[in-house]
């Protein structure tokens, strides 16, 4: 599949447009089953995802922490669900916890917007990323989070295909 499509429709948001060659139901699964996130949103090479925690209903908390696996410095993510529609959306808060890797990408939650949208057994994932203000967003951006983002898909891509 082509590379993730990044855009910046605001000056507060992230949206990232990436295809995936598989029917709807398995991407969602990919999103949804903590098992299977952990074999593709590692990223970088060399770093593991060791903390893959979730309750995909509305008011749900996940927890997400990554590990790079040389040195042992982690951070992660952590955030509750705030809309589910199966095979269709989801909507959670998402803050920033630096662990000891440390940085910053604001104080504030940011608000992950999911589409899911099937076409010829090809599905559409649309990521908004909607942060508190415009330091928010650029501190996010400044990490590399896109190249990580397809890093990910392309992961993704084979987990669809096995």
């Amino acid at each position: 599949m082509k590379p993730a499509e990044v855009s910046t429709p605001s000056d507060r948001e992230v949206l990232v447009k990436r295809s995936f060659d598989a029917p709807v139901n398995l991407v969602w699964q990919a999103y949804t089953d903590p098992a299977l996130m952990r074999r593709w949103l590692t990223a970088m090479p060399g770093w593991s995802m060791p903390v893959c925690e979730m309750a995909t209903h509305v008011g749900g908390k996940y927890r997400w922490r990554w590990r790079d696996n040389e040195n042992g410095q982690e951070f992660g993510f952590t955030g509750e669900m705030l809309e589910v529609a199966l095979h269709s959306k989801i909507v959670h808060t998402q803050i920033y916890d630096p662990g000891d890797l440390g940085g910053s990408m604001g104080g504030e939650p940011s608000i992950i917007t999911v589409t899911f949208n099937e076409t010829n057994g090809i599905t559409n994932v649309a990521t908004s990323i909607k942060y508190a203000s415009k330091a928010d967003r650029d501190a996010a951006m400044s990490t590399g989070m896109t190249d990580g983002m397809e890093m990910s898909y392309k992961q993704l891509d084979g987990v669809l295909a096995g």
